[in-house]
């Protein structure tokens, strides 16, 4: 019975990856930063670990932890995150670390530390979670768009860097997805002192209001995740919603010139 640990299991996509994966049949390590009040821990088959990404010894006990359980990880899926949003005069040195920390060193500790059981297997594959804002960018998400352009490159880099181990490495690429991420999974910064961005910000809800209007379910990213554990071949990317393949297509046929005019147009509609 295969086994995928999973970071930020506690809500959302992560939670529903857990619960896909468990109906298929899969041992899950389910990990977050407070599992004490997880709905995963009843499950058979599913360990529930704490793991925070910020925290290297707990990143470390959990995935001895999980191999110690069930003998072996065979999918990782690097899911834990957040966004920051608002001006970067708005952000803290410390609130800019805390995002670059979570959502790139983070991820990048994790991997690193299932990296060794995987190779002396020679067999494994990595999923790491990026978004359509990987890609493309929305107005005052300077340092969210930074880390998720950098889970593009460095997954794209580490593609080549496992593949000659039996390792693959896939991306995942949300659209809009009806999660907490405007909620307890969102940063966003802004005082009274910037008023010259109030404009860009008010910009910005009226987008994301747009955008967000028919979000996909976390039920539509699981499968996607699904799809990108089982994909036979080298395909390194996988949408996950009807918006994230709209924008994506559009960013790939235009100009950087015309599609930021597109966006620019969305925000004063």
């Amino acid at each position: 019975m295969p086994t995928i640990l999973i970071t930020g299991a506690s809500s959302g996509i992560g939670r529903a990856t857990a619960l896909r994966f468990h109906a298929e049949g899969w041992n899950v390590i389910a990990t977050m930063r407070d599992p004490s009040s997880s709905d995963l821990a009843g499950l058979d088959n599913v360990l529930v670990a704490r793991l925070d990404v910020t925290d290297l010894a707990s990143i470390t006990a959990a995935v001895s932890a999980g191999i110690d359980h069930f003998g072996a990880i065979d999918v990782l899926l690097n899911n834990a995150g957040y966004g920051a949003y608002g001006p970067l005069e708005a952000f803290s040195t410390d609130r800019i670390r805390r995002q670059f920390d979570t959502n790139v060193i983070g991820l990048l500790e994790v991997t690193k530390a299932v990296l060794p059981h995987m190779r002396a297997r020679r067999s494994g594959t990595v999923v790491n979670i990026s978004s359509i804002g990987g890609q493309i960018t929305f107005p005052l998400g300077t340092l969210y768009h930074g880390t998720k352009f950098a889970v593009e490159g460095l997954s794209e880099a580490l593609h080549y860097e496992l593949e000659p181990l039996g390792i693959r490495v896939r991306i995942v690429q949300p659209g809009m997805i009806k999660t907490d991420f405007g909620g307890r999974s969102f940063d966003f910064a802004m005082d009274d002192s910037l008023a010259d961005y109030a404009p860009s910000a008010e910009a910005m809800g009226r987008l994301f209001g747009k955008l967000a209007s028919n979000p996909s379910s976390p039920e539509v990213v699981a499968d996607a995740i699904w799809q990108a554990a089982h994909a036979p071949g080298n395909q390194l990317r996988f949408r996950a919603g009807p918006d994230a393949a709209d924008l994506l297509d559009r960013r790939k046929q235009q100009d950087d010139a015309s599609f930021i005019d597109d966006i620019k147009a969305l925000m004063h509609e």
